[in-house]
């Protein structure tokens, strides 16, 4: 008999002050950076305290959606070079972050002590901010899994597209495996629909995954929220700029501010 290997976090509950909410997916392309940064925003919104922590470790790509050019980065805080809150940098839709570096194979392939050093800069920051948004690389490599355990909430993002349900429900099978084996330690995690085609189609899309995850790991996650597809997020993408700014009446735009009121914490 095998069972699925897990990846545990350890953290001390003394330091969970803050809430991590780490947005992941299990396969590119699904909107995940972008949903990442507008959460971010609509609970700035609510006068929460806010970083956004670029956790894609090798694919960083927050900065380049908001067009800017940080001087300081997670590999200087990681490489001792710079503070957490000296390596932040403050947007003007009111809330904080900490780039990552895109392309870096140095921190793709973190060893151990890296990727502590990565929770240790995670566990500071939830000490500092109301909520600290992750935004995880997409797939279920070591690292990545590693993160989200480390989460108090996992958002997944999943389509209607069979490839991303299958992926996604790779993400929610190895969360919910470590999950049982953290007795405690592990958050829960909750499914996104992006790019649905009305709220109906979205709660189909739910129910497939949903569906899965019940008949086959005996537990069904929450559906955190559904996003409308809208042709204004490809807007605000291409003028990296905020879609809540940009577009504030825009149907994505309400989804993700609704699917901001109803996250715990």
């Amino acid at each position: 008999m095998t069972t699925t290997p897990t990846l545990l976090p350890d953290r001390p509950a003394a330091v969970q002050r803050g809430r991590i909410v780490a947005v992941a997916s299990g396969k590119g392309g699904v909107g995940k950076t972008w949903f990442a940064i507008t959460l971010a925003h609509a609970l700035a919104r609510r006068g929460r305290r806010v970083l956004l922590f670029d956790g894609d470790l090798g694919l960083a790509n927050v900065d380049i959606q908001l067009g800017l050019m940080p001087a300081y980065d997670l590999a200087s805080v990681l490489a001792g070079r710079r503070s957490l809150a000296q390596a932040v940098q403050r947007h003007e839709g009111g809330f904080d972050i900490l780039a990552g570096r895109s392309g870096s194979g140095a921190l793709s392939a973190l060893d151990e002590a890296g990727l502590e050093a990565v929770l240790a800069a995670l566990r500071e920051a939830a000490s500092s901010y109301d909520h600290v948004v992750l935004d995880l690389g997409a797939g279920i490599e070591r690292t990545t899994r590693r993160m989200a355990a480390f989460a108090d909430l996992l958002l997944v993002l999943a389509t209607e597209e069979p490839t991303s349900l299958t992926d996604a429900y790779a993400v929610l099978k190895l969360h919910h495996a470590d999950r049982l084996a953290g007795e405690g330690d592990v958050g829960e995690a909750r499914i996104v629909v992006n790019q649905a085609g009305n709220a109906t189609s979205g709660e189909r899309t739910y129910a497939t995954l949903a569906r899965a995850c019940a008949a086959f790991l005996g537990h069904t996650p929450k559906l955190a929220g559904i996003l409308r597809r809208d042709d204004r997020v490809r807007d605000a993408i291409r003028r990296q700029t905020l879609l809540l700014q940009r577009h504030p009446n825009a149907t994505a735009a309400g989804d993700v501010e609704r699917l901001a009121e109803g996250l715990p914490g």
